[in-house]
């Protein structure tokens, strides 16, 4: 399915930042399953209600993913805020004045 694959795409580190947009992606399926509801009304087949419900379960999850993304998101850089503050102090601990720089280790010294 297509959302599906939107979806693990937006829960990695880089995709996390598109859950909202990807929302949007929402629209196209709701008027899809409007549309299919529409023909159902005016006498279409009956099996139309699966693609109704399809429509409908992939609108929902791409209205879910935005803000689960933001909550993912903001976790992830709080956890990556520690851990540079926890090397930047361990760092200073250590006297280590420039740490921007790789730090080079000879062999021989």
């Amino acid at each position: 399915m297509p959302t599906a694959i939107v979806i693990d795409a937006i829960k990695t580190r880089r995709g996390l930042k598109w859950g909202v947009p990807a929302m949007l992606l929402a629209v196209p399926y709701a008027l899809i399953a409007v549309y299919f509801r529409a023909q159902i009304d005016a006498g279409g087949p009956g099996w139309l209600n699966l693609l109704v419900l399809l429509c409908l379960w992939n609108a929902l999850k791409l209205l879910l993913i935005g803000p689960i993304s933001l909550l993912k998101l903001l976790a992830v850089r709080v956890r990556e805020a520690v851990a540079h503050r926890r090397m930047t102090g361990t760092l200073l601990a250590d006297d280590v004045e420039h740490f921007d720089e790789p730090i080079l280790v000879s062999r021989h010294g």
